[in-house]
């Protein structure tokens, strides 16, 4: 009977489920804190509790780091196409069109200069959301142009790596990329521009092997995940348990591959006291140095100490003049001391006495390898 199953079953009370609305708590990937939304984003989508770094969108660095409305992008017409006509499980070109769709990019990197509180730069970063970050040859191109941009300006260039590596679907040009960032980055290394690479979780391949590990400065996130191949395929290719942390921003930074590693909450003042001390510096006077195609009797001519040169002979008429103003005995450089001339008082350029000489080194051969 009907009435004989419900005494079974009970009285049941109607409960009132709570709709919450979408995206107000987040769970963390790594300790499984459930976090808030809006305190997450106060915290630059860092977990307040394990400091576990979200991964976000090149634009919410360029956010984070830049002043406010100082940045403007550059090259953004320079965009991939389909130059092999790949195809796999699907066309390659449906492939960019349907990530252009999705992340409002035309490209994987994203170019442009701004300030940092104040310290002009150059910006590249990269977007792991546009297939996977790779590098493609557009990409490689727009990365090339912002370096010889930051030689042409004299800035400091930033390059913001997140990465899966080289994009296969374009075969050897994308490879070349790696080539030709290198090259252009050891001129803007001559030209005297800094270059601050800057790590994120994932960086690998391609990438890695090539400008994000040529840095003047090289910063990192915690935790990051950095190398050429993955931890797991080097397991299965040298059959070894591999050490705790493998590949990670803070195994790396003991092994001396990473300078520092910053919070993102840091990362901000970190760049833009690197920048002011890059700036402080560059106005210092800089040690000779040789230079891609300079000859090496004119290296060692530019390398020859100052005061090491010897002071011109008196003339014959000077021997019976007063003593010299810095008085008797010989210079500071070991040779006689200049007498002084009487001189009229509006002398020529020509004619003012020189500035004291810097003492001499000790003698020492200068050996340059060709």
């Amino acid at each position: 009977m009907t009435w004989l199953r419900k005494a079974k079953e009970g009285l049941k009370a109607q409960q009132r489920r709570r709709e919450l609305p979408d995206g107000l708590w987040t769970k963390c990937e790594d300790c499984g804190e459930i976090l808030y939304h809006k305190e997450l984003e106060r915290n630059l989508w860092t977990c307040g509790k394990c400091s576990y770094h979200f991964r976000i969108s090149a634009r919410a660095y360029i956010k984070i780091l830049a002043d406010e409305g100082s940045f403007v992008e550059r090259f953004s017409e320079i965009v991939s196409t389909d130059p092999l006509k790949f195809r796999d499980s699907r066309r390659y070109s449906d492939r960019l069109k349907k990530a252009r769709e999705e992340t409002s990019l035309s490209e994987a990197v994203i170019c442009g200069e701004a300030t940092i509180e104040g310290n002009p730069c150059v910006f590249a970063f990269m977007d792991f959301a546009f297939l996977g970050g790779s590098l493609a040859s557009a990409a490689g191109e727009r990365i090339a142009r912002s370096i010889l941009l930051a030689i042409e300006a004299r800035r400091p260039l930033l390059i913001l790596s997140s990465s899966g590596g080289a994009r296969m679907f374009e075969g050897i040009l994308s490879l070349m990329q790696m080539a030709k960032t290198n090259a252009l980055l050891a001129r803007l290394s001559d030209a005297g521009v800094p270059y601050i690479s800057i790590l994120t979780h994932p960086t690998t391949g391609g990438v890695t092997a090539s400008f994000a590990s040529v840095g003047d400065v090289i910063l990192a996130e915690p935790k990051a995940l950095i190398g050429f191949a993955g931890p797991r395929v080097i397991k299965q290719t040298i059959n070894q348990e591999l050490p705790e942390g493998f590949q990670r921003s803070e195994f790396l930074l003991q092994k001396g591959m990473v300078d520092r590693i910053v919070h993102r909450t840091e990362l901000r003042r970190t760049i833009a006291w690197l920048l002011g001390y890059f700036a402080t510096a560059g106005r210092l006077p800089q040690k000779p140095r040789r230079r891609a195609g300079e000859s090496l009797a004119r290296f060692r001519a530019a390398s020859i100490p100052i005061g090491t040169a010897p002071p011109p002979a008196p003339t014959p008429d000077a021997s019976s003049a007063a003593p010299t103003l810095a008085g008797e005995g010989p210079s500071p450089n070991g040779a006689a001391p200049a007498p002084a001339t009487s001189a009229p008082a509006e002398a020529s350029p020509a004619s003012a006495p020189s500035p004291p000489a810097m003492p001499a080194p000790p003698a020492q051969e200068v050996r340059v390898e060709e």
